[in-house]
């Protein structure tokens, strides 16, 4: 079974990560670990949170932008899947237990902040 690594190496991912969006990387994770009860640490080889189990990861080889992958945790559950308000229009469902939310670049987060913090405890409260 892999080594999951510690949480304080996300700091190290991000300080050699090369992308061309890394300011809006930098403030989707401030926005992520405003949310109360909400962590960091690396898991499938990217930054990703969590609280009482894993929900969000970020995909780093989007096309274009950034893409925050929601699910339900490290292991799919039989029959589990989630129904989360989305007033702000942001989730693309990917399937009953995950969506993304993408975003072009940080003006987009910037502009896209409010709903998508709210978007957040919302879906933690389903986690």
């Amino acid at each position: 079974m892999a080594k999951q690594k510690p949480a304080d190496d996300v700091e190290s991912v991000l300080a050699t990560l090369e992308h061309p969006q890394k300011p809006a990387i930098l403030a989707i994770r401030e926005i992520l670990l405003g949310a109360p009860g909400v962590t960091e640490g690396v898991k499938w080889n990217a930054p990703s949170f969590r609280t009482t189990e894993w929900f969000a990861t970020f995909h780093l080889r989007a096309k274009a932008g950034v893409q925050m992958i929601l699910h339900l945790g490290a292991k799919a559950r039989a029959g589990d899947g989630i129904t989360v308000d989305d007033p702000g229009g942001l989730l693309t469902w990917l399937g009953k237990d995950r969506a993304s939310v993408a975003f072009a670049d940080a003006a987009d987060v910037a502009a896209k902040r409010e709903a998508f913090a709210a978007l957040i405890r919302r879906w933690v409260a389903h986690v």
